[in-house]
């Protein structure tokens, strides 16, 4: 959809490529930038002026981490992400993509979606019916889809613990192949949620050689806390063997005994790339995670779906044997409630609603209950559809990954439509991004963030003709006020629009205006630049 001619007068210009903003004016014809000249050279003629004097003008910011599958599919329009200024969102990430599947696997789908995701009606099987389904509906950003490892097993192999034989492996490989030439942008995997954390590598390793050297393999690795450098190693090893791009998802080290160490684990990225991989990486800019509640549960719990895993909560020995392993852990299992404790793991949103905003410790005082009675309580009752805010993280380390050379911005938001007190990322990202690490603390110029948040994922994602202020590319466009803007909010009350984002741009035409949405699903569904 294009908007009429306009000029962009009186605003310092970020073009995504690093530099710090400069005065110059933009001029818009067809839902694309025809010019970008200093300040007073483009007359205004008959053209529209839009008044950008005290802003800067970006891209439209990316989002390289978001698992806003499901958001064409709304009847309400997802506004989290467009009013903080993301313009594209990079969908299908943890390994989880609503597509494909079958009717043997439909089952196991659904019942996993259900503990992350609003209830979805899955009237599509191939990669390509999906995506048929979410462009009829529109989209409110940028759509830019991955597909998961984590759906590809399950379509193949269901939610059990093991591992795939020789044609169960091709299949996978079929299943992935049409995905890719369905216009995905890659592969992700979520080795820490079932059924992907019974893979073992080699089987990433095969599925990874159909991506090819221009491919994308985007991981949530299989440890974050006491296991993060066996697992950037063995993501290391996929690129390698798999001869294709890395990028590894919220890079993160949780846990009080790992807190000041992220240092070393830059440095084993810094390795793979002077050796040759391409490896890059994002985070989130908060000291805390989020992840469905399931997550507190070790693996062998996990397995069998839903049923599975609710029949192990009604099990005495079962729970008994779960009090055990919660207390003395398991081989390469990086526990949630080692790393943060009770009183670091908060319930965000549950099915009913209850429960939420309290930490685990809080609400084992009030009910007078073991911290790990009340976790199966809640699972129980909310059959298993519930999530939670994590602190296990070092603000120093965040600061560490975040400046460090190329890495990206995403949000990590779980999926929209669920209510609840979701994580404050999935609202704030961006404009915090701007507060905190720029203006504030100078971890980042402005410009190098702009160019983090815009050009630098439009080219490791591939996303064509976005992500500059270029003459030639589509006008997707954010103007925000660099002294105010900001996410002003806690986890505990996180539903806010961001502060100091004056208006955005999809293709030249206003979508945005301040705290308003202007109710246009604007979007594209993109397909790989070649």
């Amino acid at each position: 959809m294009s908007g009429p001619d306009r000029l962009i007068r009186g605003g310092l210009v970020a073009d995504g490529n690093g530099g710090e903003p400069v005065p110059a004016d933009i001029l818009l014809r067809g839902g694309r930038i025809t010019a970008v000249e200093p300040r007073g050279v483009i007359p205004p003629a008959d053209r529209e002026v839009v008044d950008a004097d005290g802003l800067v003008v970006a891209p439209g910011f990316i989002d390289v981490h978001s698992h806003a599958d499901n958001a064409p599919l709304l009847v309400e329009n997802d506004t989290s992400k467009i009013l903080q200024g993301i313009t594209t969102e990079v969908v299908g990430n943890c390994g989880f993509s609503l597509a494909p599947t079958g009717a043997e696997s439909i089952a196991s789908l659904t019942s996993f979606a259900r503990r992350i995701f609003p209830p979805i009606d899955f009237t599509w099987s191939r990669w390509t019916e999906f995506l048929q389904r979410t462009d009829a509906r529109g989209y409110v950003t940028n759509y830019a889809p991955l597909v998961g490892h984590g759906t590809l097993r399950i379509a193949v192999l269901g939610m059990v613990d093991a591992r795939p034989d020789a044609d169960e492996l091709a299949a996978m490989g079929r299943l992935l192949d049409e995905a890719l030439e369905g216009g995905a942008f890659g592969m992700s995997s979520g080795l820490v949620y079932p059924p992907a954390v019974y893979s073992d590598t080699t089987e990433i390793v095969e599925l990874a050689r159909h991506l090819g050297p221009s491919g994308l393999y985007a991981t949530h690795m299989r440890g974050e806390g006491d296991s993060l450098l066996s697992s950037i190693a063995e993501t290391v090893r996929i690129g390698t063997e798999g001869g294709c791009r890395v990028h590894i998802s919220h890079l993160k080290w949780t846990g009080k005994n790992n807190w000041g160490r992220m240092p070393t684990a830059l440095s084993a990225i810094h390795r793979a790339a002077e050796a040759g991989l391409s490896i890059t990486k994002d985070v989130y800019p908060y000291p805390a995670s989020s992840t469905m509640l399931t997550a507190l549960l070790p693996p062998p719990f996990l397995a069998d779906g839903d049923e599975g895993v609710l029949a192990r909560l009604e099990s005495e020995a079962q729970l008994r044997e779960l009090a055990t392993v919660m207390r003395t852990g398991l081989p390469g299992w990086d526990s949630h409630v080692h790393a943060a404790g009770w009183d670091g793991v908060l319930i965000s949103t549950t099915a009913s609603h209850r429960y939420e905003g309290n930490t685990i410790a809080e609400l084992a005082r009030a009910l007078d209950l073991p911290p790990l009675d009340v976790l199966v309580r809640i699972l129980r009752e909310e059959q298993l559809r519930a999530s939670m805010v994590v602190f296990a993280m070092h603000e120093d380390d965040v600061r560490s990954a975040l400046g460090d050379t190329d890495t990206m911005v995403g949000t990590d938001g779980l999926p929209p439509g669920s209510g609840g007190k979701p994580h404050p990322r999935v609202f704030g990202t961006f404009p915090r991004v701007l507060a905190e690490y720029v203006r504030k603390h100078g971890v980042l110029t402005l410009g190098e963030a702009i160019r983090r948040m815009t050009s630098l994922p439009a080219r490791v994602f591939r996303i064509p003709e976005r992500g500059q202020v270029r003459t030639g590319y589509i006008a997707d466009l954010v103007a925000f006020d660099p002294r105010t803007v900001d996410h002003l909010c806690d986890y505990r009350d996180p539903v806010h629009p961001p502060t100091g984002i004056a208006w955005v741009m999809q293709a030249g035409q206003l979508v945005v205006d301040r705290t308003s949405y202007l109710g246009l699903r604007s979007g594209e569904r993109l397909t790989p630049a070649r």
